[in-house]
């Protein structure tokens, strides 16, 4: 009895296979016989000729067979230009998302980030809510230029262009009088414009009065950073001990202007991105964005100022 069953199953497939087929291939011939029809010299097949081919190669396994318009590599043909035009479709650019970043504050991000090396997003982002920006952290870090790697020592030629702002030097020259005496002058002479500080001049100086000279070039407010000097003698303990003092000075002049930098200016993650003295939130109609370098130019502050 099951085998009968298997035999009445398998010919009914066949049955409907064959009648499958023939329904396919009566609608090929007469898809066919209608473009001929057509009042034109050479029929074209169009959009809805070729779908219909394309959909028979897909469904029916004999399609060869009954083609006579065109070859079977023109419709496998078809079939591709089909399959790019709907992936091409299917990733077509949504509408919906995230709002594109404008262009001059991806410019504005990668220059704060290389003005200022040591800041990471959260500061930046903090700056720009200020500027009345409001982006995302995250928009921040992706369009941030990562800080360049450089070896820790340099040259004496990077060291000179980076400090020649903070450096002095210090020298003596001899001018010879008409009646044979040697008189001594001595000289403070600043790296950063060439200008001289100081001079003065001595028959006979000694290391307390070239001490002395120092401090009177250079008051509390305005003590250099480096000094050059030679290593003549005259340069002893006094010298020494004073030029340490200017030292102090100048600490004294930097902790000053980076406490100011700390309170007026730096954003801070425990005050919603804000300074110790709240800052002001300028909109975007206030003027032009620009960088106030502060601390010596080691961070910036950014505003809006008018042209």
């Amino acid at each position: 009895m099951l085998r009968w069953l298997t035999f009445v199953l398998r010919l009914a497939a066949v049955l409907l296979k064959s009648r499958r087929n023939l329904l396919l291939e009566n609608l090929a011939l007469r898809h066919q016989l209608l473009v001929l029809s057509r009042n034109t010299r050479r029929p074209r097949l169009n959009r809805l000729d070729r779908a219909l081919w394309v959909w028979l190669s897909h469904f029916w396994s004999r399609w060869r067979t009954g083609l006579r318009l065109v070859q079977p590599d023109t419709v496998i043909h078809w079939h591709r230009q089909g399959f790019r035009l709907f992936w091409k479709w299917k990733s077509r650019p949504r509408k919906a998302g995230r709002k594109s970043v404008a262009p001059d504050i991806m410019v504005l991000i990668r220059n704060m980030s290389q003005a200022n090396p040591l800041w990471g997003a959260p500061r930046i982002h903090g700056e720009l809510l200020k500027l009345g920006l409001a982006i995302a952290q995250r928009t921040v870090a992706k369009y941030m230029i990562p800080p360049v790697r450089r070896p820790p020592s340099q040259n004496w030629k990077t060291f000179l262009r980076n400090h020649r702002s903070s450096m002095v030097s210090v020298d003596f020259l001899t001018v010879p009088t008409l009646i044979f005496h040697v008189l001594y002058v001595f000289i403070v002479l600043s790296h950063h414009r060439r200008r001289v500080l100081h001079f003065n001049v001595a028959a006979a100086p000694s290391a307390a009065w070239t001490a002395q000279q120092l401090r009177e070039a250079f008051p509390f407010i305005s003590a250099p950073k480096y000094l050059l000097r030679d290593r003549d003698s005259i340069y002893g303990l006094l010298f020494q001990r004073r030029a340490e003092a200017l030292g102090l000075d100048h600490l004294h002049r930097l902790l000053k202007a980076y406490f100011a930098y700390y309170h007026l200016s730096r954003t801070h993650l425990g005050l919603d991105k804000d300074a110790p003295e709240p800052r002001r939130v300028q909109g975007p109609g206030e003027g032009k964005i620009v960088a106030l370098p502060q601390v010596g130019g080691l961070h910036h502050r950014y505003e809006r100022l008018a042209a």
